[in-house]
């Protein structure tokens, strides 16, 4: 990794990212991937692809929210094992992993899509449903998306930061 700016910079930047990125591609696991891979010079390009169904917390079904799975993508580029038989790496690779969870879930109130949108908006929705996706959409969603986003985007930089 490259030199980085001071840690108010960094977030300004991640925080920049994410609303240009949510706004373009309103896909929380891709914006919250690809904020952390331009500002960690993370590898890639074939995972922020490979991130496009993952929406409405897993494709649009309200389970996992897309932030973590992406802010967790990024981690895993970090702290990850090279090989599938490094057990050390492996292990070495959970507290990382375990810590942004908490975390998250600290900040959030969960890590499940449903349960940020219900716990932030005061309803359940299932973005999977098109009428309950219309009407979601029609409450500040880009807004609550890019606020859950860098909430575990900052997270995981904090993370990142302190490996050193």
């Amino acid at each position: 990794m490259a030199a980085l700016p001071s840690r108010e910079e960094l977030f300004r930047k991640l925080n920049h990212t994410v609303k240009h990125s949510i706004t373009l591609s309103g896909n929380c696991a891709q914006t919250a991937f690809l904020a952390l891979q331009q500002q960690f010079q993370l590898e890639g390009g074939a995972i922020l692809k490979a991130l496009t169904p993952f929406p409405g917390g897993v494709a649009l079904r309200g389970e996992t929210c897309g932030a973590v799975v992406g802010c967790l993508m990024a981690l895993g580029l970090v702290f990850g094992r090279e090989e599938l038989h490094d057990l050390t790496g492996y292990f070495d690779t959970l507290p990382a992993a375990q810590e942004f969870c908490r975390r998250f879930e600290e900040k959030l109130g969960g890590t499940m899509c449903r349960d940020i949108l219900k716990a932030d908006l005061r309803k359940r929705y299932a973005p999977g449903i098109a009428v309950e996706s219309r009407t979601w959409r029609q409450t500040d969603a880009i807004a609550h998306r890019a606020a859950v986003v860098n909430h575990g985007v900052r997270i995981a930089a904090e993370i990142i930061l302190a490996k050193g």
